[in-house]
């Protein structure tokens, strides 16, 4: 199980209105026809901005245990709850492997 602190530190991380701040900077600076001192005002924008506002920080987590390890983005979930969920049948459509 994964600390708290942890889990809040994720759910910090996406707030969308850092991210689409940072999209609508990002976008301006794709302008061709803007002059390089402009972009240079732009790219002290997105430094000036906190780290965890990238959206490449952000982590994915199981949903259940908070585990940042093994997590298949189809489940949200981790590899061992997915392996427990699917020995139970409660995963419509996943059936466990036997030969």
């Amino acid at each position: 199980m994964a600390s708290k602190r942890m889990i809040r530190r994720e759910t910090l991380r996406t707030q969308q209105q850092r991210f689409e701040k940072r999209e609508a900077i990002r976008n301006k600076l794709k302008d061709p026809s803007l002059d390089l001192n402009e972009k240079f005002k732009l790219i002290s924008q997105i430094e000036k901005m906190p780290r965890d506002s990238s959206h490449t920080r952000q982590t994915n987590r199981c949903q259940m245990t908070g585990r940042a390890r093994g997590v298949y983005r189809k489940f949200e979930l981790c590899r061992n709850k997915i392996r427990e969920l699917a020995m139970r049948g409660e995963i419509p459509g996943l059936v466990m492997a036997s030969w």
